[in-house]
């Protein structure tokens, strides 16, 4: 074989073998690297784009894809020790025409976090109320989706700056009494009884933990490779004493039953979704929004869990597009009459 084409493919060889070592190495040794390149990657692959606001000292960071048009922005709010990537996935599945927004709630990501900060409910729905002020979101009335805590606040949002929504979808929200008890309600409930209570099952110091929450959260198993575990673990230890402020503060009597407190005073037309299996909120709290809000429409979705958003981002996506297209047609309808 010629020497210049021995040199040819040795080089091509090299130059093939260093990303992929890359990538193994990044996969044994810092898996949570990894995870930061995934979301980075999915970002840029959607046309998501990130920036940040600043009100006062008190900095947000938020993505972002489309532009104010005639159909409403849509502001989305995440769960508990979750970030603005964790809707990447119904992303995917809503129109790059609309204007979305998807901001890192108070404490979470690049957002600031704060020792004096007041992280209660009502506090956060403060804070995103000075993010849409400042991103001037309100210049017409948005479209508001939260989920979990993000659900909670979402609601009380709804309830106090009424005049900045069209439109509500709450997804398994918090802040709500139930009925029936959850499996989390009950494995909290052990755990204060016998005094256990920094073994928060929503806060994973290992891996084996890690695997635990997501089958608490999941309906569906997710067959999530070891090392995943351990990265997905190494993101958030860092952060776990401020999620163990963070939820000592929303299960206090102040914030609770947030959800609850607001629900007659939220006017705009609201989407309730669900997952029927939900181990985290019980479903039941559907039941107690449909009965309290006059312009309600519930979905409990079969086969899933509380991780609505992971588990059924298709079906989502769909219903919350569905869900605008209704009003918009009742929009027109009473325009006409």
């Amino acid at each position: 074989m010629d020497l210049d084409v021995l040199n040819m493919f040795v080089i091509a060889g090299g130059t093939l073998a260093i990303p992929i070592l890359a990538f193994v190495a990044s996969f044994l040794l810092w898996p949570s690297a990894l995870i930061r390149i995934y979301y980075w990657y999915w970002r840029r692959a959607l046309g998501m784009q990130v920036r940040y606001a600043n009100y006062d000292d008190y900095q947000f960071c938020y993505s972002y894809r489309g532009r104010p048009g005639y159909r409403p922005s849509i502001l989305m709010l995440h769960g508990f020790s979750a970030h603005k990537d964790m809707w990447l996935s119904i992303v995917k599945f809503l129109p790059k025409n609309l204007h979305l927004v998807c901001v890192d709630m108070p404490g979470h990501e690049g957002t600031t976090r704060s020792v004096l900060d007041d992280y209660s409910i009502s506090g956060q729905a403060e804070r995103i109320h000075q993010f849409v002020e400042c991103i001037r979101l309100n210049r017409r009335p948005f479209h508001l989706v939260g989920t979990s805590m993000g659900g909670n606040v979402a609601g009380v949002y709804a309830a106090q700056y009424p005049e900045d929504i069209c439109s509500l979808t709450l997804i398994c929200p918090a802040g709500l009494p139930s009925t029936t008890e959850s499996k989390f309600i009950k494995q909290l409930r052990e755990l204060q009884e016998s005094e256990c209570i920094d073994r928060i099952p929503l806060i994973p110091s290992t891996p084996e933990e890690m695997a635990d929450m997501l089958k608490l959260c999941s309906y569906v198993r997710f067959k999530v490779p070891q090392q995943i575990l351990q990265g997905l673990v190494d993101v958030r230890i860092p952060h776990n004493d401020f999620y163990r402020k963070l939820f000592l503060e929303i299960v206090n009597e102040k914030s609770r039953h947030s959800l609850h407190e607001n629900m007659s005073k939220i006017k705009a037309p609201t989407q309730v979704i669900w997952g029927k299996q939900d181990q985290v909120l019980d479903v039941s709290g559907a039941s107690v929004l449909a009965s309290a809000i006059p312009d309600c429409h519930v979905y409990i979705l079969e086969n899933c869990g509380h991780s609505v958003v992971v588990e059924r981002p298709r079906k989502t996506a769909n219903l919350i597009l569905e869900f605008l297209a209704l009003l918009h047609s009742m929009g027109n309808n009473k325009k006409q009459a």
